[in-house]
């Protein structure tokens, strides 16, 4: 009997080895399964951070370069203005200069047309001073042959005043 009790004993002794192993196995088990998944979620939390940083980075570099092409159609678009003011102010430049040659150009032609209209009034003037002085000689010459003619006529007439005299006095 004693050895029976003692056997069970032994057996339940052992049983309760046999279930305390299992159980830290299982415990074990459930441990290892409870680390993989954490594990697994740590790895796909970090891989969800890695995600968004990655897209961040993504987004950031997106973004830097849409600025950059931005700032470069603005500098396009601003070189543009430039070209045109300037292109604005060579025209402009341009055309006072045409308009300032075309008015040179009138200047110039209304001080030709004076110059020619004091040579020709010049030219007058000389043709009738010539005019003139030849007018004032030919009246002179006129004058001159009327005087002569007079006195002739007087000096024919005392001739013939004398000699007449000298008729009556000889008769």
């Amino acid at each position: 009997m004693r050895d029976r009790v003692r056997e069970r004993m032994r057996d339940r002794e052992r049983e309760r080895m046999r279930d305390r192993v299992r159980e830290r196995m299982r415990d074990r088990v459930r441990e290892r399964m409870r680390d993989r998944v954490r594990e697994r979620m740590r790895d796909r939390v970090r891989e969800r951070m890695r995600d968004r940083v990655r897209e961040r980075m993504r987004d950031r570099v997106r973004e830097r370069m849409r600025d950059r092409v931005r700032e470069r159609m603005r500098d396009r678009e601003r070189e543009r203005m430039r070209d045109r003011v300037r292109e604005r102010m060579r025209d402009r430049v341009r055309e006072r200069m045409r308009d300032r040659e075309r008015e040179n150009e009138r200047q110039s032609e209304r001080e030709n047309e004076r110059q020619s209209e004091r040579e020709n009034e010049r030219q007058r003037e000389r043709e009738n001073e010539r005019q003139s002085e030849r007018e004032n000689e030919r009246q002179s010459e006129r004058e001159n042959e009327r005087q002569s003619e007079r006195e002739n006529e007087r000096q024919s007439e005392r001739e013939n005043e004398r000699q007449s005299e000298r008729e009556n006095e000889r008769q």
